[in-house]
């Protein structure tokens, strides 16, 4: 008996590593100050957790729809109206097991073995792997501070061949936290849709993003290019990480092949899952979705001065999402080794930058502020000593 090549091919989460060895930590009675994975601490709103209980009254749950619930769908075709002002058909909408679910599934959708994917590097690092196990190849774009680690249009042009067939931007972006420009984001979909490829752009955290100097929501690309392919989720605006239910939201063309996707490889999400999802979109949860936004800014401010304190750069200030990607090359550590230490001397976990593709894979640690202000002092205030005592007086030895 063998393993697939795509099994023996893939790599590992390594921010999920770091946090199994956390845990051991933990277990073993340190205070680990846990700053790697990108969580919310703050958990389902409470009119969702209620919504759960009542779901849970021994009722009969059958399957959902392939889709979803019509009333979710519904309720997420208003969100975007009300809060984009942009008009989504329900029918567009395909509710799944959280994110990555909705993602395998559009990418399954448009993509053939041998198909090339345009992606930003650094980038999530589950991209780099889904794609190669549906056939085609991830093609990650190089991109630095310049471009605050995002593609632009001219990067995409440079990279593009007759086999790519699209191209996949997260705005924000995981790891940097940094947003697209909309004009940047309006000419790279244009560049692609002018070749006839798919644009997929994950906005797991776009609601997360900061507001314009008007107070604004930052915009959905739908606004600009109503058949892009979106993903998204419950997960990080509603804290709902372990809920597992995320969307996207499909061009017409798109709907039915995706739904015969579903129906075969997952069926449909959690029917509880989603009846109690409905609760995220009354006032007081999405009023309370938005005092959380605002803490994340609050608790980036405090992360950001902190680094600086430290000395540890941080060259894209970001601006959405709850992580900062910081430069680890001034304390003569690579990421790896930095990354490491700070777990096992400091009990501070982190992310090292391999994990998100090798341009800043030896110098870039990801930092997620998805956790208190106590807990973020107290791991500030351990990595300082910990970077001081990397470092040795003039003429003197290590």
């Amino acid at each position: 008996m063998r393993l697939s090549e795509r099994a023996r091919s893939v790599e590992p989460f390594h921010a999920v590593a770091f946090a199994e060895r956390a845990e051991e930590l933990a277990r073993a009675g340190h205070h680990v100050v846990r700053l790697g994975i990108g969580e919310p601490d703050f958990g389902a709103p409470p009119a969702v957790r209620e919504a759960m209980r009542e779901v849970m009254d021994g009722r009969p749950l059958p399957y959902a729809p392939v889709p979803g619930i019509p009333e979710l769908r519904a309720a997420i075709a208003d969100f975007y109206r009300a809060r984009y002002g942009v008009r989504v058909d329900p029918d567009r909408i395909l509710l799944a097991s959280g994110a990555s679910t909705a993602l395998v599934l559009a990418l399954a959708a448009v993509i053939d073995p041998g198909d090339e994917v345009i992606l930003a590097d650094p980038s999530y690092p589950c991209y780099r792997q889904v794609i190669p196990g549906l056939g085609g190849r991830p093609v990650c774009v190089p991109t630095s501070a310049a471009t605050r680690f995002q593609l632009d249009a001219d990067s995409v042009s440079a990279a593009w061949t007759e086999r790519t067939s699209a191209v996949l931007i997260a705005t924000p972006s995981n790891p940097t936290g940094a947003t697209i420009a909309r004009d940047e984001l309006r000419a790279i979909c244009g560049l692609t849709a002018a070749h006839g490829a798919w644009r997929i752009v994950d906005e797991i955290y776009l609601d997360l993003a900061d507001h314009d100097a008007a107070g604004r929501p930052r915009s959905t690309v739908l606004a600009d290019d109503p058949d892009a392919i979106v993903i998204n989720s419950f997960s990080k605006y509603f804290g709902m990480t372990g809920w597992r239910l995320g969307w996207c939201v499909l061009p017409e063309v798109l709907v039915e092949p995706v739904h015969r996707l579903a129906m075969n490889w997952f069926l449909s999400a959690s029917l509880p899952v989603q009846m109690a999802a409905l609760a995220c979109f009354t006032p007081d949860s999405l009023a309370l979705s938005e005092k959380r936004r605002l803490e994340y800014v609050a608790r980036r401010r405090l992360v950001l001065e902190g680094l600086g304190a430290i000395g540890l750069p941080v060259p894209v200030v970001p601006d959405g999402a709850f992580y900062v990607y910081f430069d680890v090359s001034p304390t003569g550590l690579d990421a790896w080794q930095f990354c490491e230490r700070a777990l096992d001397e400091a009990h501070v976990a982190l992310t090292p930058g391999r994990d998100f593709g090798p341009t800043t894979a030896d110098t870039h640690v990801r930092l997620s502020y998805a956790t208190s202000g106590e807990e973020l002092t107290e791991g500030l205030a351990r990595l300082r000593r910990f970077v001081s005592s990397l470092r040795v007086p003039s003429g003197g030895a290590r």
